[in-house]
């Protein structure tokens, strides 16, 4: 999809109730005709979300037209690449808040470190900002965020007596777990390659995916605390029937959760309104809460989802696209984000924005805390051979937890440290 919004649109055009160019506010404005191209991802917000930014970002810089381009998930790294390396690049990019490094490396991304204060860049959650930031220096804006939750059927934590507002320890999860696994109720779905939630388990203990020393990566599922994070990965999935060698989407976590005998899962919560389509029938009866913590003072570690925007080094309009970052990141636009389409903002301070949005608010009780995956140009390949769900399987088989963590730790440690093509 491809849509073009011009600044001089009459009132008639205008179906948002816009006003038209001649009252326009011309502060910023840069006086002259200017073309900027964006590229949005496919379903990262709606038209009408993009249609309201660009009559105001347009009505605000008078002379402007935003050329804002669908781009699909598919093929899209090599797509970026490519236009980063050309000198046509669109303006603004969406990226993944992960792929930040990937593009900074090729060395075609505008570097904005000195723009961060500007932005409020020190109320960032750190698993959007640290991402976009490579040898210290800020390449990718934040823009919105998301992360698990666990989704929970109401009718049958009722059934079992369980409230699922007091669950907020570990051990208070694996018992209502344990409990919730009886009489033909799975206590909770999960996958045995869902490696985002073994992660977060992770990151609780100490532990990490990987680790830099001396410019040097090494895989660190072997150590200790990451292996505490797997040995309750491991007690959780027994706590249900999910499948060792699949992850999330084989079979999805949606229509499982739709059959109406599962508990529990642990998904981003639109996953919840899926199943809900699924099967009409669960309309108002799935809940929301954070995915416990070690204590009961603050929610487990999350892997940080989400977006980034960057500036690519060939923007024929760099101050103008600077302004189009600045505006999507900041109050209005985050605010609107947030209540359009229950992303969690990029910065904390504006989280009361999803108050009474279930789902959403829970969300934003861990994002403070959120993680993301190792800052490296070469995790997308980690991930294209990924072999912490190889991993996973082996232990949830009855493997040995020890070898095979030191395996693909080894593994890891190889592909990051390989030179990109």
């Amino acid at each position: 999809m491809k849509f073009r919004l011009l600044a001089c649109l009459s009132a008639l055009a205008m179906t948002a109730g816009l006003s038209a160019c001649g009252s326009s506010d011309s502060s910023g404005s840069s006086g002259g005709s200017e073309e900027l191209t964006v590229w949005v991802m496919k379903d990262s917000v709606t038209d009408s979300y993009l249609d309201r930014f660009a009559a105001d970002f347009e009505k605000r810089h008078s002379g402007t037209v935003l050329d804002i381009q669908i781009q699909e998930w598919e093929g899209i790294s090599q797509k970026i690449t490519s236009a980063l390396a050309s000198n046509d690049a669109p303006d603004v990019i969406e990226v993944g808040n992960t792929q930040v490094a990937q593009y900074a490396e090729s060395g075609g991304v505008r570097d904005l470190t000195g723009k961060v204060g500007e932005l409020k860049g020190e109320d960032w959650l750190p698993g959007l900002a640290e991402p976009g930031r490579t040898d210290g220096k800020q390449y990718g804006i934040p823009w919105y965020a998301a992360n698990r939750v666990v989704v929970y059927n109401k009718d049958l934590f009722e059934k079992a007596d369980i409230d699922a507002a007091a669950i907020k320890t570990r051990d208070q999860w694996t018992e209502a777990s344990a409990k919730l696994n009886s009489g033909g109720t799975q206590g909770i779905y999960l996958p045995g390659q869902s490696w985002h939630v073994l992660a977060g388990f992770i990151w609780d203990e100490g532990g990490d995916l990987a680790v830099r020393s001396g410019g040097t990566w090494k895989g660190s599922l072997h150590t200790p605390e990451a292996l505490r994070g797997m040995d309750f990965y491991r007690e959780l999935q027994s706590h249900g029937k999910g499948p060792k060698d699949a992850d999330e989407a084989e079979p999805p976590q949606a229509e499982v959760m739709g059959e109406g005998n599962v508990a529990q899962m642990i998904s981003a919560p639109g996953v919840a309104r899926a199943a809900v389509e699924s099967n009409p029938e669960l309309e108002g009866k799935l809940g929301f809460f954070p995915i416990p913590g070690k204590s009961a003072d603050k929610p487990g570690t999350v892997f940080l989802g989400g977006s980034d925007l960057v500036i690519p080094e060939t923007s024929a309009h760099p101050d103008l696209a600077y302004q189009v970052v600045k505006a999507l990141a900041g109050d209005k636009w985050q605010t609107e984000l947030a209540t359009t389409m229950s992303y969690v903002p990029n910065r904390a301070s504006l989280s009361g924005a999803l108050k009474g949005t279930e789902g959403a608010k829970e969300m934003a009780e861990a994002a403070p805390g959120g993680r993301a995956t190792p800052n490296s140009p070469q995790w997308t390949a980690v991930e294209a051979n990924n072999p912490i769900k190889a991993y996973q399987t082996r232990v949830l088989t009855g493997g040995d937890a020890k070898s095979a963590a030191k395996e693909a730790s080894e593994s890891i440690g190889k592909t990051l440290n390989a030179k990109s093509s």
